[in-house]
C-alpha cells in the first residue's frame, strides 16, 4: 500500500526532535509557548479580513513575476491539526491560488515525536494562520509543517532542526516564551546556527518590553505588527504601528553588528520589521475546528509567516542567478538598506515616551517598517 507523506512521517527517520542533554530539564523550556494569535470570527460563516489578492497588492508582492518556486517553507507549530490540508484546500479554492497537497508534494507534515500528538483547538487556529498565508505569499513555494508533540518552548525549538533537514531555507516560529531567561546564547548555538537558513519570529502581541526567546535572538528576524488600512483602489490608504507589537531592548544580548546604525543602546533592540498584524486589519483564515470556520485572524502571528515567504521568493530568485540563500545575512541587508522598506511613524506599543513611539527610522514597536516588497527582495536577490 502506499504510503503518504504524512505517514512516513511518524519515522521519524532518524530526527526525533529532542532536546540536547543538559537543557531538558530547564524550566522556562517546560513551559507553554505563547503564540500571538488573535483570532476575529464573523457572525456568518463566509471570508472576513483581508484576502491575499489585497495583502499582495498593499505589499507590492503582486509585482513580482516569482512566486518561490523552488524553495521550501518550514513551519514548526504544536499538536495535531487533521484537517490542514482539507482546510488549505478550501481556502486555495476561495482565493484562486494554486493547491497545496501531500499528493502534489507541496505540502509535508511531520511529526517529530515519532507519534500523532493529540488535537488542540487553540494551536489549530494558529497552524491554520501559518500554513494558509505562507502559501498565500509564495504559491509555488513548498512547504513542510512540523507538527511538536506538545506546546512547550522546548519541545517547539528542538523541532527546527526537523524542518532544516528536510530543505528549508525559511523558518517561521510564530510562538515564543513570554519572558527572557539567561540560557539563550546557548539555544542559540543547537537551534539557530545554520547560517544558510533565515529564522523568522512573531514578536508577540502584549507591547513594549513584553517578548521572550526566540524574539530576542540576534539570529532570528524579529516581526513586529503594523495596522494597515487600505483605500478604495487596495493602495496604503495608512500604516500605523499596532498597539500589541511586542518591542524593546533584550536583557541578555548585547547590540549586534548590523543594529549599530540604527539604535545606541548597546543591547539587542526588536522587533527587526513589521507587517499588518492589528485584529482589526486581519487577514482571512480558514479553520474548520472552529464555528464558524472563517475568521479574520490578527497579532504577530500574521507577520512572521508572510516576511518567511516573501524570503522564500528572493531565495528563489536568488537560485536562479546561481547564488544560495539570503540565509543569515538577511538583517545585515536590510539594516543596511531601510528605504526598501514603509518607514511607520505613529503609533506605539504602550505609554514610556519615546521608546514606545514609532517614528523615523528604526524604532522599538516596527522595526524598520514593513515591507515595500520589490525593493526588500531587489535588495536581498542583488546580496553576495
Amino acid at each position: 500500500m502506499k504510503k503518504t507523506l504524512r505517514s512516513l512521517a511518524f519515522l521519524c527517520a532518524g530526527l526525533c526532535a529532542t532536546l540536547p542533554v543538559g537543557l531538558a530539564q530547564v524550566p522556562e523550556l517546560q513551559q507553554d509557548a505563547h503564540f500571538p494569535l488573535d483570532r476575529m470570527p464573523y457572525t456568518k460563516n463566509e471570508p472576513y479580513g483581508y484576502s491575499p489578492a489585497q495583502i499582495r497588492h498593499a505589499y507590492g508582492m503582486d509585482q513580482i513575476a516569482n512566486e518561490g518556486e523552488g524553495q521550501m517553507i518550514g513551519i514548526i507549530d504544536a499538536f495535531d491539526y487533521p484537517e490542514v490540508e482539507s482546510d488549505l484546500a478550501v481556502f486555495d479554492q476561495q482565493f484562486g491560488l494554486p493547491a497545496c497537497t501531500i499528493a502534489n508534494g507541496c505540502l509535508t507534515v511531520v511529526y517529530p515525536s515519532g507519534t500523532v500528538p493529540p488535537k488542540n483547538r487553540g494551536w489549530s487556529g494558529e497552524t491554520s494562520l501559518d500554513v494558509q498565508w505562507s502559501h498565500a505569499i509564495a504559491p509555488k513555494a513548498k512547504i513542510v509543517l512540523v507538527l511538536a508533540q506538545n506546546g512547550w518552548t522546548g519541545t517547539l525549538l528542538a523541532a527546527v532542526p526537523v524542518a532544516v533537514s528536510y530543505g528549508a531555507t525559511v523558518i517561521n516560529m510564530s510562538w515564543g516564551s513570554l519572558r527572557e531567561f539567561p540560557i539563550e546564547k546557548i539555544l542559540d548555538q543547537n537551534f539557530f546556527g545554520d547560517p544558510s537558513v533565515t529564522y523568522f519570529n512573531a514578536s508577540g502581541d502584549d507591547g513594549h518590553n513584553l517578548f521572550g526567546y526566540p524574539a530576542a535572538s540576534p539570529l532570528v528576524v524579529d516581526c513586529g505588527g503594523t495596522a494597515l488600512v487600505l483605500n478604495s483602489s487596495g493602495n496604503i490608504a495608512s500604516e500605523t504601528a499596532w498597539s500589541g507589537s511586542g518591542g524593546g531592548l533584550s536583557q541578555y544580548y548585547e547590540e549586534p553588528a548590523y543594529q549599530l546604525g540604527v539604535q545606541t543602546s548597546g543591547m539587542r533592540a526588536v522587533p527587526d520589521v513589521a507587517y499588518d498584524s492589528a485584529p482589526g486589519t486581519g487577514v482571512a483564515t480558514y479553520d474548520s475546528e472552529y464555528s464558524p470556520a472563517w475568521a479574520a485572524a490578527g497579532g504577530t502571528s500574521a507577520s512572521s509567516p508572510q516576511w518567511a515567504a516573501l524570503t522564500a521568493v528572493a531565495n528563489s530568485l536568488r537560485a536562479v542567478l546561481g547564488k544560495g540563500p539570503i540565509g543569515a545575512s538577511f538583517q545585515s541587508v536590510l539594516y543596511a538598506n531601510p528605504a526598501a522598506l514603509h518607514d511607520i511613524t505613529s503609533g506605539s506599543n504602550g505609554s514610556c515616551g519615546v521608546e514606545c513611539m514609532a517614528g523615523p527610522g528604526y524604532d522599538l514597536v516596527t522595526g524598520l517598517g514593513s515591507p515595500g516588497a520589490p525593493r526588500v527582495i531587489a535588495a536581498l536577490t542583488a546580496a553576495p
